[in-house]
Formats: structure tokens, C-alpha cells, sequence
């Protein structure tokens, strides 16, 4: 953590190695706020820790080196205990703030070069091999109209670190940006560094663990956070980024990118297993929604009226213009100290009426109002009234600097900021049909119906011109309240854009009945409607999530199912025929094991697009991915190239949840880089869908994933639904009891109050393996499935080594497998396992998990010819062999409380003072490895 008790002042920023550099300056900072806080006595442990787990790395098989380290472990009083947790963990927030830094750094290095040098992964790369490939300007329009991606922050609660912390971390990072300036003098760095110094001071003085967990609303603000500090900045910077580098490989055209990469949200609509998601606080979240979007377009407007100061005196103003205002004059009523009385300056004029419209749609009635804005359209339409009157006067560069990107922003965020999904569980939407239908005398007792049955008589209900629910229904207040979401969706389409919702994703979809019994409930508020003359309106669609092996299986016989219906099919007519269906990630590894999974959601994407090619309609794939590596997780270009270019259909959808939008989202620098990085990925994958490639061995290595896949799900399944015992062992080898008492999130860990495996959420799944470094669900029964099929034959090891090398789904699994052996650490490990009760069970369950670590690490390495894991990717294997001496100890403390309490625990007792130390690790290692669940 630091170099020693003597610390240097600004002349310690001077390092070949910029991000070593960075580390070693806030290691050193928090060495003197240590020393500052705690004492010489506090600093001396850190370090004497430190080293120590240094050595263990360095020779791990010096069995007294291993003794003694556990012992000072031990040896710790409980005071001294607290303040080295969090030593350790605000080391890796100060080492992941230098990281994103670093990317940042990276990326102005390329732009200094000015063209000589272009960054992997850019948008200019991607549209220089555009030119390079010779693509003429019609092709290339035809890529950038195929384009779409749409990126949906979730309420998954996987976001370990506070608000608060996270606004330090803004600060930090932006002092450490300023000290790249050659131009600061001795003083200004002297200052800079006492600066962070007061900042790791308040971070050290700042309570890591909220003391509640969040509510509905407060995750909703949280989500806003990153549209306020960066997104409504910087996704119009993607879009001008991609123009100036369309204009500079085609100067002879004239470019205007259509929208293809917008955000969307979950937080406050997703009510899956969260009884507190009502439909108030869904209406709230919209109301919440536009009051931003609208603040936004006031203070992008005021910023406008300070620039544009143009005088009729100098400049020739637009006849337009000027009639715009004397309509604006006729509709909209001021208030005198908001006139703006210099008639020479008619933009200033024409923006004081724009101002009282933004204000007078935040607050007047919907419905058609002239003193109001009531489309974005309008809103767009007077910005281009100013626009084409700059421009008529040669004031070009002044519009193109400062109309574009409100013009932008308009166009993307309508007032409705981002369009929210509405999540719910398929069993609630069968529990309010069975009552309705019991209710009115339709059916006595729908849930017990055959699958058919249930089919034909939705479809018959959906046919009916009629509603179901009248006034003189008594319903439940459970029915009521699913009925008022669907009008909550109703309302908000009329009052804040047709826009702000339309997808009504269905958990846990087993059966076609599962998708007409909410286009059915959305019948009853409206939002699907047969007109007299047979015509069919449709303002949302019923988006099937398949989850489990079983369900991805199904998948395609049920969507035929309600595809076959004439009147399911017309409400798809109604949304242009296109139909967006969800697959999970996270339950689909939790059932089958990564390998499967992601195999069978492979299968799964192929066999979709060929079912609803069938009936004319184009697919929106809608990817579930999680943070972690268990659950999907990888780079946001890495998800977008890992989806076969010929499933790309009318778009995608990908979750972001969690830790990914702090990491992703919080700095302008790296949200930018993100999305640049997702843009050249998604042109790259849209080129390759319009020229698709088949290679001759497609087929045979479909075959030998097939193969691999059947075994690898086997071994899986054995251990983890078949092993008697594994449940046990998972619960008392991880912390997942105690992760429940985080209060990370507004939802339970569980849907239903069950201790079964099937209804644990696949977050605390993920999030207990990784906190006790098995990392489980990325890699577990790789090994065995590819064993199965080479079974130490050269020639099939061949095969595997020339699909890792030929075949981007091969090898994009195979790294994946890579980083999460990387992660793990099955030393650390088996001292988790040391607290499972049943010793025979415990030796015998971890010896499995053991060797089937030891044999993927080996077969990886056949495969990809590498001597050590993550060879291929030197960055990222350096990053996790520094982490992990800092990590080391938090999990041997962890260990050691975790056995503390729970024995205070078996015997009927508490201690809020070792809980709080329980979860001050849990931070320390979700920080330290970058990821939770």
C-alpha cells in the first residue's frame, strides 16, 4: 500500500508509469491520513499485513510464513481490527479512481497525436475500416440505419458503495486529472495534493455502509444521478464524435446520424419480487423523469441566452424568427422581470418565451396548451427556428457549436428522459386473470386449466371488443393494483410521450399464456384495442424473459404459439413487426452453469430469429447481462460482438446494472470511452449482419459445443441440484446470510420467503461465490464438459485450438473462463469451506470444486498455447496480481468474523460491532475485485 512511514511530497509524481504513479501518490496520501487517524501503531499493521500477504503470493508454500500471517490475523484487537478493514478498502477505491483516470489519460494520449495515431476501439477506427473496406456512402448509410442499442439501467442491488463515496470519488479523480498539467506551477501542485489529502481524509471520515436500505425513490435518483452529471452531456458528444468522422473519410457528403444508441431504465418500474415498486412510485418515477429532462433544457437555454447576444443593430435576423416571436407573444404570458426588454436582441427575446414554454410543461395539464410545449417537437422546431437564422447571417460555427447538441439532447431525451420497463413476475399476472375471470363468471378456476385451454380462451377474451372489468367487479386489492400499473403505462404515454414506456417484460415465462395475459390486462387500460372496423391499436408490448435451460429450450415453441394467432400477430403489426424478447443471463448460469448457458443462449438467439423470420417479424434482443462474471458480465463492445451479427435484427437491449453504471457512468471521460468503445463495436457487428460469414467448420464445431455443453451440464447439475449437501456447503461457505444485511438495495434477496435453491436470486448467488473467492458460477464444470470431448486426443485438442483461434464465440467463452480463474483463488477458498459444519461434506464437495478448477486451468492453457492464465491479456493479469495481496486479508478477516458471529449467532446472541465488520469486507473485496454480483 505505501513505500514506507516517510512521505514525499509533489516530486513523488513524477514516474515513468503513470498509472504506478497515480497508486503510489494516494497510497502514500492515505499512508499520512493513516498515521494522522490511527497512529504509527495502525500504519505499522497495514504494513506488516501488507508485506506479509505480499510473501504469501510470492511463496505461497512456506507453511510457517502462512501460520504467522493468520496469526497476526488474529491479533488483532477489535479497534485496531475495524480501522485495518477499512484501510485496505479505501486502498482499492483509491486504486480503482486511478484505473479510470489512467483510461482517460489513455485516451487524450491518442488525440494529442492528432490523427497520427488512432485508438482501438474508437469510432473513427471503425469508420476509417469503413473507408478502407471501400464502402460506398449508400452502404454506409445503410449500416448507421440498422443500428440501434439501447442500454437499460436496472435496480439490481449490486452497488456496494454509497452515494456519498461515490461523489468523493468524482472529486478525487478530477484533482488527479488537473496534475497531468505541465503548465501547474510547484505551488499549484503543493495545493492539489493538500486538496486529496482533505479528501482522503473525508472518505476515511465517511461511513462506507448505509444505514438503511434504499427506497424505491431513492434508487430512482440515483440512476438520474448519472443522466444529470454525464450522460445528458455526453451521448450527443458520441453522436457529433461519429459525424466528424463521417465528414473526414466522406467529405463529399452530408451527414446526419439517425438515433441509433439511446438509455433506458427498470428503476421504479421493475416490480419483480419488490412489493414496494406500486404504481404511485411508478408514476413518480415518470414525473421524476421529465422534471429532469426539463431542468436540463432550462439551464441548456439560460446558457443560451448569455451567448446568443446577436443585435438587429449588426446582424440580418430571420423573418421566421422574428414571426415566431410575435406568436409566442400572442400565446405565452410573462411575468415582467421576465421580459426581455432589448427588442434588438430577438434571440434573448425568442429564448425568454422558450424558457416560460420549458416551465409551463412541467406544470400545465396535458392536452393540447399554446403556452406550453407539447411534443419535443415542438421544442425541436423553435430550436431550428434559431438555428436557420444564424446561419442566414453566417453565424454557422455559432450554431453548430452551441444548437447542435441542444438539438441533440431533444432528440434523445425527449421530455420523457429515458423510456422505463415494466417488470413483473408471470405467476402475479395469472393470479389477477384467475380472479377477473372468477369474478365475472368467465372461468371458475383458470390456474388449473391445461396450457392449451388457457390459450384459446385468452385468445377468444383478446378478440372481444368488450372490457372484462366494470364497476360493479369487487377485485382484491392485489388485482386492483396490477390492473392500475397497465393505466399508470396509459397515462404516462398520453400525459409525458408515447415514448417514456412501452415494454412489459414477463419474469419467468413457462408458457404462451404467460404473454397473452398481459397484452389482455393491457386491454383493460387501453394500451391494446380493437376498433369497430377491426383495426388494432397496440401502445406496448408483452416481452417474454426465458430464464432457465428449460425455458430457452421452449422458447421458440412458444412464441410460434402465440405468433400463430391472428390477433397476438396484429397487436406485433401495431409496433412495426418487430417483437423484443428478454433472455436471461443470470438464472440460465444459475441453472445450468456458465458453459451451458451460454451455449444454450446461443441456441436460443439463432432459433428465435428463424421463428419469428417465419411470420415476417423482426426480432429486439433484449440481453440480461450482469456485472459479473457469473451472470454474463463483460465489456459493454464485448456483448455487443459477442451476439451472432445475424440475430441483430431490428437492435439490442442490454441491461446495466449495478457496480457497472459507477465504474461505466460516473466520470464523463470513461462514460464517453464506454460508449465510443459500444459504438465501433455495434458498426462492426452491423457491417458483418449485411455481409455475413460462414465458415466451412461452423457446423461441425456446433457439434462439439453440443457435445461440450451436454457433459459440462451434467457435471453441473450433479453437484449443484443433485449433491444432497451442496446447499448447505454453499450457505455456510460463503457469506450469504450476512449479504442479506447490506443494505445495498431496495429489493429482497429472495422472491418469496424460501430457503430452496430455485428461489434465490442469482445476484446473491454470484455475490457470495465472489466474495469468497471460488468465483463458482463462472467457471465451474468447463472443465469436465471439454474433457469430454478431447479426452487427451491431440488431434481433438486441435480442433479446439483452431475454433479458439477461428470462432469469436469460442474464444470470447474461453477468456471469459480466463478471467474468472484468474479471480478465484482456491486457497483462500478452502478456508471458507473450514466453516462448513459437516466435515465429510465439506472435504468432499470442496475436493470436487478443487479438481475441477485444476483441470479447466490446465485444458485452457492447451488450448490457447499460453504458459499462465490471462498471458493474452497483460493488462488486466498484472491489475489482478497487484490487487491481490490487498485483497488477501480482507478475506482472511472476513473468514474470522464470519466465524465470530455466526457462533454468537447459533447461540442466540448478536453483535452489531462484528456485523458492521462483516460488511466493511464485503466492500473491501467487491472493491478489490471490481465486482459484486
Amino acid at each position: 500500500m505505501l513505500d514506507s512511514g516517510q512521505h514525499s511530497n509533489s516530486g513523488l509524481y513524477n514516474s515513468s508509469n503513470p498509472l504506478r504513479r497515480d497508486i503510489r501518490f494516494l497510497g502514500n496520501i492515505l499512508g499520512e491520513v493513516l498515521v494522522h487517524q490511527g497512529g504509527t501503531e495502525l500504519f505499522e499493521n497495514v504494513e506488516s499485513i501488507r508485506e506479509m500477504s505480499k510473501s504469501l503470493r510470492t511463496d505461497g508454500s512456506d507453511p510457517g510464513l502462512f501460520e504467522a500471517f493468520k496469526q497476526k490475523i488474529r491479533s488483532l484487537n477489535p479497534g485496531l481490527r475495524h480501522q485495518v478493514i477499512r484501510a485496505f478498502s479505501i486502498y482499492f477505491h483509491l486504486v480503482n479512481i486511478a484505473e479510470q483516470v489512467h483510461r482517460i489519460r489513455r485516451k487524450r494520449d491518442y488525440e494529442r497525436s492528432a490523427g497520427q495515431s488512432i485508438q482501438p476501439g474508437s469510432i473513427e477506427s471503425a469508420v476509417q475500416e469503413m473507408r478502407a473496406k471501400n464502402l460506398s456512402p449508400d452502404e454506409v448509410r445503410e449500416v448507421l440505419r440498422g443500428m440501434s442499442l439501447e442500454l437499460v439501467m436496472t435496480a439490481h442491488p449490486t452497488e456496494a458503495t454509497r452515494r456519498a463515496i461515490l461523489d468523493i470519488h468524482k472529486r478525487i479523480g478530477d484533482d488527479l486529472m488537473k496534475l497531468d498539467d505541465p503548465s501547474l506551477t510547484y505551488r499549484e501542485r503543493q495545493q492539489l495534493r493538500e486538496h486529496l489529502l482533505s479528501e482522503v481524509m473525508i472518505l476515511w471520515q465517511t461511513d462506507e455502509l448505509r444505514d438503511r436500505k434504499p427506497t424505491v425513490l431513492d434508487e430512482v435518483r440515483n440512476g438520474l444521478y448519472y443522466f444529470h452529471e454525464t450522460l445528458f452531456d455526453v451521448l450527443p458528444d458520441v453522436y457529433s464524435e461519429l459525424e466528424r468522422c463521417l465528414d473526414k473519410y466522406y467529405p463529399e457528403e452530408k451527414w446526419h446520424v439517425p438515433l441509433f444508441l439511446r438509455f433506458g431504465s427498470w428503476i421504479g418500474g421493475d416490480r419483480d419480487g419488490n412489493p414496494s415498486v406500486t404504481s404511485s412510485v411508478t408514476w413518480e418515477t415518470f414525473r421524476l423523469h421529465r422534471a429532469l429532462a426539463l431542468r436540463k433544457y432550462e439551464e441548456s437555454l439560460n446558457a443560451l441566452m448569455r451567448v446568443l447576444s446577436f443585435s438587429r443593430n449588426v446582424a440580418d435576423i430571420s423573418q421566421e424568427l422574428l414571426e415566431s416571436i410575435e406568436k409566442d407573444r400572442r400565446e405565452v404570458e410573462l411575468r415582467e422581470d421576465l421580459v426581455w426588454h432589448n427588442e434588438k436582441e430577438p434571440y434573448r427575446i425568442k429564448l425568454t418565451y422558450m424558457l416560460q414554454r420549458i416551465r409551463n410543461t412541467g406544470s400545465l395539464p396535458p392536452g393540447h396548451h399554446p403556452a406550453k410545449y407539447n411534443s419535443p417537437r415542438e421544442f425541436v422546431e423553435d430550436l431550428k427556428i434559431i438555428d436557420r437564422s444564424l446561419r442566414g447571417h453566417y453565424a454557422d460555427y455559432v450554431a453548430e457549436i452551441h444548437l447542435n447538441k441542444i438539438i441533440r439532447q431533444a432528440e434523445l431525451f425527449g421530455f420523457h428522459l429515458a423510456q422505463l420497463d415494466i417488470r413483473q413476475h408471470s405467476k402475479e399476472h395469472e393470479a389477477t386473470i384467475a380472479e377477473i375471470l372468477a369474478k365475472t363468471g368467465l372461468e371458475s378456476d383458470y390456474e388449473q386449466l391445461p396450457e392449451n385451454d388457457k390459450v384459446r380462451l385468452l385468445a377468444s377474451l383478446l378478440e372481444r371488443r368488450e372490457l372484462l372489468v366494470t364497476e360493479n367487479v369487487e377485485l382484491s386489492e392485489s388485482t386492483r393494483e396490477c390492473l392500475e400499473v397497465y393505466r399508470t403505462m396509459k397515462r404516462a404515454q398520453i400525459e409525458f410521450g408515447r415514448e417514456c414506456t412501452n415494454s412489459y417484460l414477463i419474469s419467468m415465462t413457462q408458457g404462451a399464456s404467460d404473454i397473452l395475459e398481459v397484452l389482455l390486462l393491457g386491454k383493460e387500460a387501453g394500451l391494446f384495442a380493437i376498433a369497430e372496423d377491426g383495426s388494432v391499436t397496440c401502445t406496448f408490448q408483452p416481452v417474454p424473459l426465458f430464464e432457465t435451460i428449460d425455458d430457452l429450450h421452449e422458447a421458440p415453441d412458444i412464441m410460434r404459439t402465440v405468433l400463430d394467432l391472428p390477433v397476438y400477430r396484429a397487436s406485433v403489426a401495431a409496433q412495426g413487426n418487430v417483437h423484443e424478447i428478454m433472455l436471461g443471463y443470470s438464472d440460465s448460469n444459475k441453472d445450468g452453469g456458465m458453459l451451458t448457458a451460454n451455449w444454450e443462449l446461443r441456441n436460443a438467439l439463432y432459433r428465435l430469429t428463424e421463428v419469428l423470420g417465419e411470420y415476417g417479424i423482426e426480432p429486439k434482443f433484449f440481453h440480461g447481462r450482469g456485472g459479473a462474471l457469473g451472470r454474463g458480465g463483460m465489456p459493454l463492445n464485448r456483448s455487443i460482438l459477442a451476439q451472432p451479427p445475424s440475430t441483430l435484427g431490428a437492435g439490442i437491449k442490454i441491461t446495466e446494472q449495478g457496480e457497472v453504471l459507477s465504474s461505466r457512468y460516473s466520470m464523463k471521460g470513461i462514460a464517453y470511452r464506454s460508449l465510443e468503445q459500444a459504438t465501433s463495436a455495434l458498426i462492426t457487428a452491423e457491417w458483418m449482419s449485411l455481409h455475413p460469414h460462414s465458415d466451412l467448420y461452423d457446423h461441425k464445431w456446433e457439434n462439439v459445443m453440443d457435445e461440450i455443453s451436454a457433459e459440462a451440464l451434467k457435471a453441473y447439475q450433479d453437484l449443484v441440484f443433485r449433491d444432497k449437501d451442496f446447499l448447505d456447503f454453499f450457505k455456510e461457505s460463503t457469506p450469504l446470510p450476512e449479504i442479506g444485511e447490506l443494505n445495498i438495495g431496495s429489493r429482497p434477496a429472495k422472491r418469496k420467503n424460501s430457503e430452496r435453491f430455485e428461489d434465490l436470486r442469482a445476484i446473491p448467488w454470484v455475490f457470495a461465490w465472489t466474495q469468497s473467492r471460488y468465483l463458482f458460477p463462472a467457471w465451474y464444470a468447463s472443465g469436465t464438459g471439454i474433457r469430454a470431448y478431447c479426452a487427451d486426443r491431440e488431434d481433438r485438442l486441435g480442433v479446439l485450438r483452431q475454433m479458439y483461434q477461428r470462432w469469436t464465440f469460442f474464444r470470447m467463452m474461453i477468456d471469459s473462463l480466463q478471467m474468472a480463474l484468474a479471480k478465484a483463488d482456491l486457497r483462500i477458498a478452502g478456508e471458507y469451506a473450514a466453516m462448513v459444519r459437516n466435515r465429510e461434506a465439506a472435504n468432499r464437495i470442496f475436493e470436487k470444486i478443487k479438481t475441477e478448477y485444476e483441470l479447466t486451468e490446465k485444458l485452457i492453457l492447451k488450448i490457447t498455447g499460453q504458459q499462465d492464465i490471462l498471458d493474452n491479456t497483460p493488462v488486466i493479469q498484472e491489475s489482478i496480481r497487484l490487487r491481490n495481496p490487498y485483497v488477501d486479508p480482507l478475506s482472511y478477516l472476513q473468514v474470522k468474523l464470519l466465524k465470530e458471529l455466526r457462533e454468537i449467532r447459533e447461540q442466540g446472541g448478536d453483535d452489531a460491532n462484528l456485523l458492521r465488520e462483516v460488511l466493511l469486507t464485503v466492500n473491501g473485496i467487491a472493491a478489490g475485485l471490481r465486482n459484486t454480483g
